[in-house]
This record gives structure tokens, C-alpha cells and sequence, in this order.
């Protein structure tokens, strides 16, 4: 089963870093150019900083498309130089898959590894420091343009030159969906019970949305968004 047409186009990772700004972090990522072991918490030699929020076994991998480095581009002129992969601290940059066919719950090949859409990305306010606009974060919300994130449900060896093919979806929620829904929508008791039942759902989100409905409110956003 592979009905997209995907392109790997670069594998990346990276060290924590000290910023003067905020808290160090490893959303600096460098291009990988050659093989590297994907193990069930990422991409061996890869780091995350704050182990609540990033990396564990539902966040081994962050995905983002480039599709979306054009409208940035647009959007942000005068930072373009900024806006170069891995801007956004992904690990897997692609072409041919975005957050609207790109689904919750996907399982993909990649090399030898076997890979799974468990949540989109958060997005937090160290991309506003990163790529030096104030409300990055919040743009990234409401446009959709966020990336998704992955377990790995079988390690094995990746590579720059591999392929990322769809073995099968057992979902019916877009990630594009699933972010509408979770950001960008009233508190929905229907909608957010389609969402919790999505295959493959992180621990972090399933007990966000047990929350929700629990409260009939969605958690506010700011603590991420911006550094207070």
C-alpha cells in the first residue's frame, strides 16, 4: 500500500545548545550523510532538551514538510536566509506529504525502520527565538503549518538516500483535521472523542483530550506559545 508519491529529501539531528535567549535546546539540527541507527527514542546521536514536552517514545522523530519553507518565505522576506532546513527542527524533511494527506495513525516504511504518526507537532516559543519573530508559534498554530511526530515501532538503520513509503492507515483523521480541531476550533465533545480514538495517539495528547472532555474547556495555549 503506497498511494503517495514521497520523497525523502534530507535526514537531520542534533545536540543541545546554549542559547542566551532561553533554555538551551536542540532544535538546531545538521544534515545527516550517511547511515544512523533509528531507535525507539530517535535517530542515535539526536537530542531533546526538556524531556516533558520533546522526544520519549510517541516523539521519537518530528516531521516537516517543505512544502511549507515557500510560504514562510513569502510571508517573512527579509528572514529568508533564515528559513533554510532544519529551521524548524525537524529530523525527516519531504516532498509530497503535508498535514493534508498525512494521517493519524499512519504507519511508514523508512529504510529498515517502521515508523508511526502518534500527534502533529506543539509548536513552542523557542521557534520564536529561532526564527526571531515574537508570535512564530501562534502562526504556526492557526495556519496548520506545524509538521506531525512519530514512534518507532521497529528500530533499524536510516539513511539519507532511503525511502519513506506508506504501509497502511487504520485512521480517518487528517493531521490537518486533527490540528483544526485541537487548536483552532471550539471545545467540540464529538469532535475531540473522533480525535481521542485515533490510532496510535500519544500518551501526551490522549490525556489532553481525556482533559477536555472531562473539563468541557480546551487548556489555554500561552504557556507553550510564549515564554512568560
Amino acid at each position: 500500500m503506497n498511494p503517495l508519491n514521497i520523497k525523502l529529501l534530507n535526514l537531520f539531528a542534533g545536540k543541545t545548545k546554549e542559547y542566551p535567549e532561553h533554555e538551551p535546546s536542540a532544535i538546531a539540527k545538521s544534515r545527516l550523510s550517511e547511515m544512523h541507527y533509528l531507535t525507539t527514542l530517535g535517530i542515535e546521536g539526536d537530542e531533546q532538551y526538556e524531556k516533558r514536552f520533546h522526544g520519549g517514545v510517541d516523539r521519537a522523530l518530528c516531521h516537516y514538510p517543505i512544502e511549507h519553507y515557500d510560504y514562510w518565505h513569502q510571508a517573512y522576506p527579509d528572514l529568508k536566509p533564515l528559513f533554510v532546513t532544519p529551521a524548524f527542527g525537524e529530523n525527516l524533511s519531504t516532498q509530497g506529504l503535508t498535514e493534508e494527506n498525512a494521517f493519524m495513525g499512519d504507519i511508514y516504511q523508512l529504510g529498515e525502520a517502521i515508523i508511526q504518526i502518534t500527534q502533529p507537532r506543539s509548536p513552542c516559543y523557542k521557534l520564536n527565538y529561532h526564527l526571531q519573530i515574537p508570535n512564530l508559534s501562534l502562526l504556526m498554530q492557526e495556519t496548520g503549518y506545524c509538521g506531525w511526530l512519530y514512534r518507532v515501532i521497529k528500530e533499524g538503520n536510516i539513511a539519507p538516500d532511503s525511502k519513506l513509503e506508506l504501509l497502511s492507515r487504520p485512521g480517518t483523521l487528517s493531521v490537518k483535521r486533527t490540528l483544526e480541531i485541537a487548536f483552532n476550533e471550539p471545545f467540540n465533545e464529538e469532535n475531540t472523542l473522533i480525535l481521542l480514538s485515533s490510532p496510535g495517539l500519544s500518551t501526551s495528547w490522549t490525556r489532553t483530550m481525556q482533559n477536555r472532555l472531562l473539563t468541557k474547556t480546551i487548556e489555554p495555549f500561552n504557556f507553550r506559545l510564549f515564554k512568560k
